[in-house]
């Protein structure tokens, strides 16, 4: 005949390999989703809670509706904090709804805004 015996032969070794190679891609793409997305996310979740667990009297807080304030008063056993937005001004907030703790600078760690020659 025309046909030649080399063609009915499986060029994957089997059903394994043929397994192998439709499934490798698909392992490939979910270990690089996970090193450069979940596990940097996971880093940044634990950071952020270390930081509230440690929230304390005169750390400066952004909370995630943007406002900036001074925490006055961290309740204990409690998810409150007291943080003062204005002079004479607290509000209660939620450890949860707090985004960021700042760190202040020091005047020399500053660096001076960029000027033009």
């Amino acid at each position: 005949m025309l046909i030649s015996s080399a063609f009915a032969q499986d060029a994957t070794g089997g059903a394994f390999g043929a397994a192998t190679q439709t499934l490798l891609p698909f392992i490939l793409i979910f270990v690089v989703f996970y090193f450069l997305v979940i596990r940097p996310q996971q880093q940044k979740q634990k950071d952020l809670r270390n930081l509230l667990g440690a929230l304390k009297r005169g750390d400066r807080v952004v909370t995630r509706g943007g406002i900036l304030g001074t925490v006055q008063r961290v309740r204990e056993g409690s998810n409150e904090v007291e943080v003062e937005i204005a002079p004479n001004t607290r509000v209660t907030v939620l450890r949860d709804t707090i985004e960021d703790v700042l760190k202040p600078t020091a005047a020399n760690d500053s660096k001076p805004p960029f000027k033009a020659s």
